[in-house]
């Protein structure tokens, strides 16, 4: 199997990942994926895709991940690593999209409007 490309998104956060057959390494910019990512809740929503087809231990798995913050890092590769994994084996993309990990989550940031706080938040009123 030659090196399988997928490209994964969430919020501001792109990341890159390349997948490999091997023993199961898992590296994002490289350090090891348990190094990367402190809390074990992002360890694992980063590697559900494999996790889902069972195939932890079949591949070495390299990702470049930058913007956003730890949350959507992890979600932008487990989107790259579905996409990924479709490309090296189309019989695993039914099972991938009923889990909804081939779907770019739309969902961003509001922008802040003029004559507000914030998006939604107005500036306090005072009627006296």
């Amino acid at each position: 199997m030659e090196q399988c490309t997928g490209t994964g998104r969430r919020k501001t956060s792109m990341a890159r990942v390349f997948l490999r057959s091997g023993k199961g390494e898992f590296v994002v910019n490289g350090r090891p994926i348990d190094e990367y990512f402190a809390r074990p809740d992002h360890r694992i929503i980063a590697q559900q895709p494999l996790a889902v087809l069972e195939r932890e231990k079949n591949y070495s798995i390299t990702v470049t991940t930058k913007g956003g913050g730890e949350s959507g890092q992890a979600e932008a590769i487990r989107h790259g690593l579905a996409r990924a994994l479709v490309r090296e084996d189309e019989s695993v993309l039914k099972i991938l999209r009923v889990h909804g990990y081939l779907t770019r989550d739309p969902r961003m940031v509001e922008r802040k409007k003029y004559g507000q706080r914030g998006a939604r938040r107005k500036f306090q009123f005072s009627k006296r």
